[in-house]
């Protein structure tokens, strides 16, 4: 970023009147860009804006439409990498339908940076998958209890789409859907959940997530999270934060825990300091809940345990954030490359309440 083109960051609501004022627009007119995923502002120090929207173009690629801009050039850095970090193709200009690409990262550039570019890529054409897979084959269940053919549609389609995308990065990708790749020691390894929360994807009940990270030495340095009902994404890299939908993010104090749904009928633990327990059946996005600061906890110890690629990609994000992970002993969380192995684990604002969690519920 030089003098010339000067740093732009996304819009809030505290910045809707100046944004509204800029543009020409009513306020009102303005808030869908303040609070849904497929829609942004981005403003400037010197007066710059320009109005986003996300959407699919007739052939169907994905692409980041300008609606209103002033100020601010199409090729723009930061407008090319809000484009990227939606796993858009092109920047288009509504008016005039110019149109630039958007640039993926050199071969040079770090590992964790092209993971991030491919991972939003990914999630995209996962999107699509999953919305095409939707009843496909009907609802059976399977003979363990999980959900059947439809929601194996879906999670086998989203499988192929992400792996065909984050494969170019020559590294081993494990998946809830495929047998694990034997990954050398030292070496960094990706691992996705193509689609978290099936039973919530079958029902209709949000939410349902396409989840990938990648980890090195046991811990996950870049991740992204994205909301597969709502569009929301959230994604960090390690020294860089976390962000949901362009805005950083951190963890914060809180009473609201989120902890997974009971297996077989059991009951689930609940720590005493808990003024509000929330079950959304998607363990990705509880953790992501955590990250962002809606929730202060989650935890798994008083079950089996969660698997790597449930989880992955939503540490990545809350550890990016300031928060902290606990196994059930009270050390911190590493992840192995073993997709069928289960971890037990505590995730809080910061160490202290992860501890204290444990504490009451291990």
């Amino acid at each position: 970023m030089t003098s010339a083109t000067p740093a732009l960051r996304t819009a809030t609501r505290a910045d809707l009147g100046a944004v509204a004022d800029a543009l020409g627009l009513a306020p009102p007119a303005l808030a869908p860009a303040i609070v849904e995923p497929d829609a942004r502002v981005l403003i400037g120090t010197e007066g710059q804006v320009v109005l986003l929207r996300r959407q699919w173009s007739y052939d169907a690629t994905a692409e980041a439409v300008v609606v209103r801009r002033t100020g601010v050039p199409l090729d723009h850095p930061d407008v090319l990498a809000a484009a990227a970090a939606w796993g858009c193709n092109r920047v288009r200009h509504l008016a005039n339908d110019r149109c630039v690409p958007v640039p993926a990262p050199a071969e040079a550039a770090p590992l964790a940076v092209r993971f991030a570019h491919l991972a939003a890529l990914a999630a995209t054409r996962v999107e699509t998958a999953v919305a095409l897979a939707r009843d496909i084959g009907g609802t059976r269940v399977k003979d363990d209890g999980s959900p059947g053919v439809a929601a194996d549609d879906a999670a086998h389609a989203a499988h192929a789409a992400a792996v065909e995308v984050l494969g170019t990065l020559g590294v081993p990708v494990l998946s809830e859907e495929s047998s694990d790749r034997q990954v050398p020691e030292g070496m960094p390894w990706i691992v996705i959940d193509p689609l978290d929360g099936t039973r919530n994807y079958l029902a209709g009940l949000p939410p349902w997530a396409f989840s990938a990270a990648l980890v090195r030495n046991g811990r996950p340095v870049a991740g992204l999270v994205c909301d597969l009902s709502s569009g929301r994404r959230w994604s960090a890299a390690q020294g860089r934060g976390a962000e949901r939908d362009g805005v950083p993010v951190r963890t914060r104090a809180g009473s609201t825990v989120v902890v997974p749904s009971a297996p077989h009928g059991g009951s689930v633990g609940v720590p005493g300091a808990a003024r509000r327990v929330r079950i959304t059946g998607c363990t990705a996005v509880d953790l992501c809940l955590v990250a962002d600061g809606a929730a202060a906890a989650w935890h798994d110890v008083d079950r089996a345990g969660t698997h790597v690629h449930d989880v992955a990609g939503g540490l990545s994000v809350l550890l990016a954030a300031g928060g902290a992970a606990l196994t059930a002993d009270g050390a911190p969380v590493l992840l192995e490359p073993d997709t069928g192995a289960r971890i037990r684990f505590v995730a809080a604002a910061d160490e202290t309440l992860a501890r204290t969690l444990l504490d009451a519920v291990a």
